[in-house]
């Protein structure tokens, strides 16, 4: 199982060097990758059309590609992952363009998780539609691949027209691994027909367990194995001691996570220093090493 650290973006502050440290820090202790959230605004919940989730305008979020690119200039061999992109809200094309330069530029250590999110403010402030992100976000992925792997594409699809066109310079990864979040059925049937792996959020093993079902009916019918994709769930760093970790770790292992990231937000730290102690105790526990 490859572990990986949650950026914790949200409690964590603005001081470049602070962020160069964690950076570093978390190459240093052996983990494998770091993992960031993705929201470009925050919306106020306060409003006549309420807005119920977990974050608002009071939350602060980097721009991933902007944060990784930052942080590959800083790391040599731990990979960088979004988890996830909120893709429908995005340009298809600049998402190709902004991934394929954060891959050459930290030499193919890029991984794209993606999802089509939750927050309609969000969407309507991006001059993106909401009502159909589910059925766009295929066409975007199918478009995506297309562009990282060829170097002039014609695409015509029901929502994306490329006249010919292509990306310089390419992806050291041809195409860059796509990774899906979320739950529901179309984003289950999704993951096992077009993706490289799943990000749940589900806490726990057995709470994913119909899920997990449900993926490999749909892998079967696709003709694919769970040999072709990857698991990732998320630990939550302040649920518990090492023996409960111990615990939820080997119930994901068993039900095949081939990933897993540990996400100190949460805990109550008010610092930079106190998210860093977090994950050298938790690489302590786990047996990594730099």
């Amino acid at each position: 199982m490859r572990i990986g650290v949650v950026f914790p973006q949200t409690e964590f502050g603005t001081d470049p060097i602070a962020i160069r440290d964690y950076a570093q820090a978390a190459e240093s202790l052996g983990y494998r990758h770091i993992l960031a959230y993705d929201h470009v605004v925050g919306a106020n919940p306060d409003r006549p059309q309420r807005l119920i989730g977990p974050y608002t305008f009071q939350d602060p979020f980097f721009e991933p590609f902007v944060l990784f690119s930052f942080m590959a200039a800083v790391t040599q061999d731990i990979e960088l992952t979004t988890g996830i992109i909120i893709l429908p809200q995005r340009q298809t094309v600049l998402v190709a363009k902004q991934a394929a330069t954060l891959d050459v530029l930290s030499n193919g250590r890029l991984r794209l998780g993606v999802g089509i999110g939750w927050n309609w403010v969000e969407y309507e402030a991006l001059d993106q539609k909401f009502g159909n992100r589910g059925r766009r976000v295929e066409e975007q992925i199918d478009l995506l691949r297309e562009l990282w792997t060829k170097p002039l594409v014609k695409y015509e699809g029901r929502w994306h027209e490329v006249p010919d066109a292509g990306l310089n310079p390419l992806p050291v990864q041809r195409p860059v691994p796509i990774w899906i979040g979320g739950h529901a059925d179309p984003v289950l049937r999704r993951v096992a027909t077009i993706g490289d792996g799943w990000m749940p959020n589900y806490r726990l093993a057995a709470d994913a367990r119909q899920s997990l079902d449900k993926i490999g009916r749909y892998l079967e019918e696709a003709g694919r194995s769970w040999d072709e994709i990857g698991l990732e769930p998320r630990l939550m760093y302040g649920e518990g001691d090492s023996q409960r970790w111990a615990t939820v770790i080997e119930e994901w292992q068993a039900v095949g996570a081939t990933h897993l990231s540990i996400n100190t937000m949460g805990c109550g730290f008010e610092t930079p220093a106190e998210h860093i102690q977090a994950m050298q105790t938790f690489a302590g526990f786990a047996g990594l090493s730099g």
